[in-house]
């Protein structure tokens, strides 16, 4: 997917996010994230979004001068929400993907923001949907894609806990497009070094399923057992566990 690819879908999913919490009740808990109420993660990607618009606006590459906004009475949440939606759209409608700008990945681009925001807001638009109780996926290019991000910029990044995930794991949509290999390793040092090849090969373990199924069990919204797993079950489990997401 491109940028103008990603814009399309953060809008959709921005709009969906906001549809699906619309007259709901906001101290719905949010499955994902336990300490979260619905109002909690209405005011969470209402901040996100707000702080790459910013970064964008001004082409920051450093935030230090962001002042975070204050959170709104519950009423007013969706509204503050919506408000901050549009402006975060128009901002990144007229810039120019290839700028410069913060971010906490090594891609200082407006074009990984666009990316991650789809993203971002696509995962929540799924936690709002189900914590309403509606029967939520994701739509399967996106996921996809979002898989690709997620083994680029997140699978890398170990949690302090968390034990090596000892061999290497073929991940494969069974419904679009999408086929990845990822090797941990190490180097000379001891240090976790990583390796990803995007085509078929045979790792210890295979995960299989559906893109939006692998994408939300990578950000440990959905169990392990929605997927088919081939091979080495336990780097399976560790490959998903290592990642610090939090």
């Amino acid at each position: 997917m491109d940028s103008p690819e990603h814009l399309v879908a953060l809008r959709r999913e921005g709009e969906a996010f906001a549809a699906a919490c619309v007259d709901a009740d906001l101290s719905l808990r949010i499955a994902a994230c336990p300490r979260f109420w619905l109002s909690d993660l209405i005011w969470h990607v209402t901040w996100v979004h707000d702080l790459f618009r910013f970064v964008v606006h001004h082409k920051a590459t450093w935030p230090k001068q962001y002042q975070r906004p204050t959170r709104p009475n519950r009423p007013l949440l969706l509204p503050t929400y919506r408000m901050g939606f549009a402006a975060l759209m128009e901002e990144l409608a007229a810039a120019d993907p290839s700028m410069e700008v913060w971010t906490f990945t090594d891609d200082h681009s407006v074009r990984f923001v666009i990316r991650r925001l789809a993203h971002e807001t696509a995962v929540h638009r799924w936690d709002a949907e189900t914590a309403v109780g509606l029967d939520a996926t994701l739509d399967a290019e996106l996921a996809s894609d979002g898989i690709d991000e997620f083994l680029t910029h997140f699978a890398r990044v170990g949690d302090e806990d968390a034990a090596p995930i000892g061999g290497s794991v073929h991940v494969h949509c069974t419904d679009v497009p999408g086929e990845w290999t990822f090797y941990p390793g190490t180097d000379e040092s001891g240090a976790p070094t990583f390796e990803l090849v995007r085509e078929h090969a045979k790792g210890d373990c295979a995960l299989r399923g559906t893109a939006s199924d692998l994408l939300l069990a990578m950000w440990r919204r959905v169990p392990i057992e929605r997927l088919d797993v081939v091979g080495d079950a336990e780097v399976a489990a560790r490959f998903l566990a290592y990642p610090r997401l939090k």
